[in-house]
């Protein structure tokens, strides 16, 4: 079923709008940026909601969605072009060991589309506009398991040191890959507290 949306992405395997940002700060670590701080400006995301059993399933899910929606079920009809990255919004539970059920997987507009948004065909995908956001970034390559997930934020904080600029309960694994790539390229985002 995801077979017309797959051969549309190859064929249209042109740029990626990148989610429009600027970077405030880089914290070197050796050769490689260990973590940068960067800004979003407010823009309008189309997002799914999942909570499924496992991480990758309720992101895998959103995603296919969210493709059918870029490909063609919008109501101009037609490819809207893909943006990166594609975000998914998690929590922690309040005990900080695992991550709650329900993730948000969002696709950022193209420009040509933010000011009059496509409506998609599925229900299941709400377009939101999202205000300003200020994160702290650090990239990290694999699969995103609930486990690299934890591992993952749990040495970003190791980095960071003892802060309270950012928020402790919600974080956003930003993926600049399609789901089914390995060894695909993600980053986790700490939000910096308005």
């Amino acid at each position: 079923d995801m077979a017309g949306p797959i051969v549309q992405m190859t064929r249209h395997n042109q740029a990626r709008e990148p989610v429009p940002c600027v970077t405030l700060s880089q914290d070197e670590k050796g050769e490689e940026a260990a973590y940068e701080e960067r800004w979003y400006p407010a823009g309008k995301w189309a997002c799914v909601t999942k909570g499924e059993p496992m991480y990758e399933q309720s992101i895998s899910m959103s995603f296919m969605k969210l493709m059918r929606y870029i490909c063609k079920e919008n109501s101009v009809g037609c490819y809207l072009g893909m943006t990166v990255p594609v975000l998914n919004e998690i929590h922690l539970t309040k005990e900080g060991t695992e991550l709650e059920r329900e993730v948000v997987t969002a696709y950022y507009l193209p420009g040509e589309f933010q000011q009059n948004p496509p409506v998609p065909m599925d229900p299941e995908i709400h377009i939101t506009e999202r205000a300003p956001l200020r994160v702290m970034t650090r990239v990290f390559y694999g699969m995103t398991t609930e486990e690299t997930i934890l591992r993952e934020i749990s040495l970003f904080w190791e980095l960071l040191g003892s802060t309270d600029t950012v928020l402790r309960e919600t974080y956003i694994v930003a993926a600049y890959e399609n789901p089914s790539i390995p060894q695909r390229r993600n980053e986790i985002w700490l939000i910096c507290r308005a």
